[in-house]
């Protein structure tokens, strides 16, 4: 990989070095601004980025940044955050599983988080025009107004500070003109019952004050169809299968007698529904100073995302009495037994059995099995087959300039959120295990920073404050297990920090950078998890004696992030620069303890990154090359094993029972056996035991723009992260070596020419980008989960009118209607008998009507 990247930097600087001898640019000659070409119509537009907390140039920061904007997210047919993932280099963004509900899991250079419970932090930290927001959960933003998007790879703990372990993802919104009223009005519909509308108008009501409104409806069906057992059953030629299991929908009732029906369809997942409004206040009362306000509200009825039952081990199922008296509940008199088996696999990735319900009515007393025992508050549960999320807060910005070089700039902003989500566990009709989540959040940020620019030397300094509050309240239903458990969960976060950071030029083309951020950061949890304990004879609920964790824990560190920097400029428009930096994640707990003993902190995340990196324009600007080489040490990562220990009584001392603890395989894990003969004897429970195993990351990323001639477009990515670390080389080598989630290559490219068409008074744009995402593995031992490297493509056809300020746009996502599964789930790793997985939307396609004003 070195040879690789020395290869590469070689070839770069010849090219450099031949260009500016060909150029010979004028000493004094200033880079253009924010969307404008070298000429109007030639070259590479420059891109204005903050990733400094000031704007600059993005070829002149000595950042490993990609800038998106908002046009080519249009173009290349990426609707939301998670979509990023497709062209940034090094990173995985991918909707979350249902499990997780409304969120994304987020990697950068093999680095993030899936979970996106309050009880853990992500590694990735997320702003939106300034604004720090703190969760994976509700973090597929839809990109309503949007300028652009820049995505800051690697740690970013002196600007960005908390949680930005892995990188920062800063969401630009466009800012109210005061020069002109204009507007927008686009539609769209497609398969799948596309129905969309975005709209928007910027108006300035005074010389000083403008406004901007927009607003977005979305509505799109599921491709993952959820079907009838019984009718399905019926339709196939098998109603034996179905036992005496009932009809879910009693419309299907009265037409099976007839014959076989066509379509035993009851419901859809995966589908869209979206409503949301913006609105911005920008007013400047004086020519040193501009304010703007913000306020956004978002409401999202979506549907779950698809989820299929991929396979079942019936040996495993058939092993818990609980599950087979459950299902044996449904066996015909002579007929086959009705067991949790493959006949829950429907064979087709875009079906599913599951109903988010528990056909077993509240009361009912099942012979032989523990959980039905007849108590009032069990059974009978239903959940929402739908992820209700509602989202709304407010912003303020306001820039004082006290000097012409001197900027003072105030940020704070105000967020909720509250989300239900449920998951079909077992993906069948019966409820083997259901789950639901209930979650409230509110936050308050802010931040104070002074930036000054001089020929020598830029600066930043500043405050950065965050207090917010979570509330997660959890109920799973497991026959399963013999659970029925709850949650009811608050947190309460904060953070303080004060930062720096400063590029110094000492001489003409030579920056040096640095930076120091300290923090104090906490968060209160508030834990509370019981098992129910009811029975037949209840009349109220009642906790069980056994099995449930109450505690109050407060989370805290302080810590001193720094980076340094050294960036050269070679030629005009090529600059090479080396940097290290720290960026690091709070503290964690073990947020699964089955009794007080597991109560406790684990430390925080902290790796350090050492940088080498290029940005080019050659060929009068024609063509862009910025490429990374990068190494991470990972100094601090906390990793999970399982384990056993004593189950403790009130008094704190060991139950009896039959069991002795015995070292694990693990340093610091115990398990449990069976005593031998003579021996004192114990009850044992499950622990989980937390593990520091540093590890180490390399790769390389490269990005490539250019314009050959007027009118053609073609891009392309590159990235390569290689993750190693002792525990991963510890393993048998018939398991897999790798983290789970993560590809080890990504790669992504698009063209585009805009053909002139002056009898049509404008032109057609063709488009077609194909995105890569190398092979990730989701399991340790299931090597049948294992998912080879895909490619998908995306198409688009443009008819632009100059005259009237329309567009017609044909576009196709999928556009081969290539399979793959987004995420798989195996649940056999956690002693379930089945693996579920999640398959990616087949081909869609949209006709959409663009008129501005």
């Amino acid at each position: 990989m070195i040879r690789t990247i020395s290869a590469l930097s070689a070839s770069l600087l010849a090219l450099t070095y031949a260009q500016a001898a060909y150029a010979q640019p004028s000493a004094q000659e200033e880079p253009a601004q924010s969307g404008a070409g070298a000429e109007e119509g030639q070259g590479l537009d420059d891109i204005v980025v903050t990733a400094t907390r000031q704007e600059t140039n993005l070829q002149s920061t000595p950042v490993t940044i990609t800038a998106v904007t908002s046009e080519l997210l249009e173009q290349r047919g990426l609707a939301n955050a998670a979509d990023l993932g497709s062209v940034i280099p090094n990173a995985s963004f991918r909707r979350s599983q249902g499990v997780y509900g409304p969120g994304m899991s987020a990697f950068i250079r093999g680095i993030g988080t899936v979970d996106t419970s309050l009880a853990g932090e992500p590694a990735v930290a997320f702003y939106v025009d300034d604004v720090y927001y703190p969760l994976l959960f509700g973090s597929m933003f839809d990109l309503l107004e949007l300028d652009h998007v820049e995505v800051l790879r690697g740690p970013q703990g002196t600007l960005f500070g908390r949680n930005a372990l892995a990188g920062a993802i800063n969401i630009v919104s466009k800012a109210p003109s005061l020069d002109e009223t204009s507007g927008y009005f686009q539609a769209s519909a497609g398969n799948y019952d596309l129905r969309e509308v975005r709209a928007g108008i910027n108006m300035p009501i005074a010389e000083n004050v403008a406004i901007a409104i927009s607003g977005l409806y979305k509505e799109r069906r599921g491709y993952q169809r959820r079907l009838d057992f019984r009718c399905e059953m019926i339709r196939r030629g098998t109603p034996e299968l179905a036992g005496n299991f009932p009809f879910q929908d009693a419309n299907l009732i009265n037409g099976s007698h007839l014959g076989a029906p066509d379509d035993c369809t009851i419901g859809y997942q995966g589908g869209e529904d979206v409503n949301a409004i913006r609105g911005q206040l920008r007013w400047e009362p004086a020519s040193n100073l501009s304010i703007t306000f913000t306020a956004d509200w978002l409401k999202d009825r979506s549907e779950v995302p698809a989820d299929s039952l991929l396979t079942v081990d019936p040996a495993i199922s058939a092993a818990r009495p609980n599950v087979t008296t459950l299902f044996n509940t449904w066996t015909r008199p002579g007929g086959p037994t009705f067991a949790y088996d493959t006949r829950f696999v429907t064979g087709d990735p875009y079906t599913t059995y599951a109903t988010f319900a528990d056909p077993v009515a509240a009361g009912t007393a099942i012979p032989g099995n523990q959980f039905y025992n007849g108590s009032p508050f069990r059974g009978g549960v239903r959940n929402p087959t739908e992820s209700p999320f509602n989202s709304w807060g407010f912003s303020g910005k306001a820039v004082y300039t006290v000097a012409p070089d001197i900027d003072v700039i105030l940020v704070a902003g105000y967020r909720e959120i509250a989300a239900t989500y449920a998951y079909d566990v077992d993906a069948s009709p019966v409820a083997m295990e259901n789950n639901r989540n209930d979650v409230d959040h509110w936050d308050w940020t802010g931040e104070l920073r002074v930036a000054g620019s001089r020929d020598w030397i830029d600066w930043v300094v500043g405050l950065f404050y965050y207090n917010g509050e979570g509330n997660q309240r959890f109920t799973g239903t497991s026959p399963y297990n013999n659970t029925l458990r709850s949650q009811n969960n608050n947190y309460k976060p904060t953070s303080k920090a004060v930062y720096a950071n400063t590029t110094l030029r000492p001489f003409e083309g030579l920056g040096v950078t640095l930076g120091g951020r300290y923090s104090d950061d906490s968060k209160g949890v508030d834990f509370y998890t019981v098992l129910d304990g009811t029975n037949a004879s209840s009349t109220s609920y009642t906790i069980a004696p056994t099995g449930s964790t109450i505690f109050v824990i407060d989370l805290s560190e302080k810590r001193f992030d720094w980076k340094v920097g050294l960036d050269y400029k070679l030629a005009d428009r090529t600059m090479i620069f080396a940097s290290a930096a720290t960026g690091f994640r709070l503290p964690g707990f073990n947020s699964r303890p089955f009794q007080a003993s597991q109560v406790g902190q684990y430390p925080g995340e902290e790796i350090v990154t050492y940088e080498l990196g290029i940005k080019t324009d050659l060929f009068d600007r024609r063509l862009r090359v910025n490429a990374t080489g990068f190494y991470t040490d990972y100094k601090t990562r906390i990793t999970s094993t399982g384990g056993a220990e004593y189950l403790l009584d009130a008094s704190g001392n060991p139950v009896p029972g039959n069991q002795v603890q015995v070292p694990g395989g693990t340093p610091g894990t115990t398990l449990c056996q069976p005593a031998p003969v003579g021996t004192p004897g114990y009850t044992c429970t499950s622990r989980t035991f937390f593990l520091n195993t540093p590890g180490k990351v390399k790769g390389f990323e490269a990005e490539i723009d250019a314009r050959p001639i007027d009118g053609l477009s073609i891009s392309a990515t590159v990235g390569y992260s290689k993750f190693s670390s002792a525990d991963l080389d510890a393993r048998p080598a018939t398991s897999n070596k790798r983290l789970a989630n993560i590809p080890e290559w990504t790669a992504s490219a698009g063209i585009q020419y805009e053909i002139p068409f002056p009898m049509l008074k404008g032109s057609i744009t063709p488009r077609l980008d194909w995105f890569y995402t190398g092979s990730m593995q989701y399991s340790i031992t299931r090597l049948e989960t294992n998912q080879p490297g895909y490619s998908t493509f995306n198409g688009r056809l443009t008819y632009n009118n100059d005259d009237e300020d329309f567009s017609v746009s044909l576009g196709v996502v999928n556009l081969f209607n290539n399979f793959y599964w987004r995420n798989f789930f195996v649940y056999k790793d956690i002693g379930f008998p089945q693996i579920n997985a999640q398959p990616a939307p087949p081909r869609q396609w949209s006709l959409t009507v663009s008129k501005r004003f």
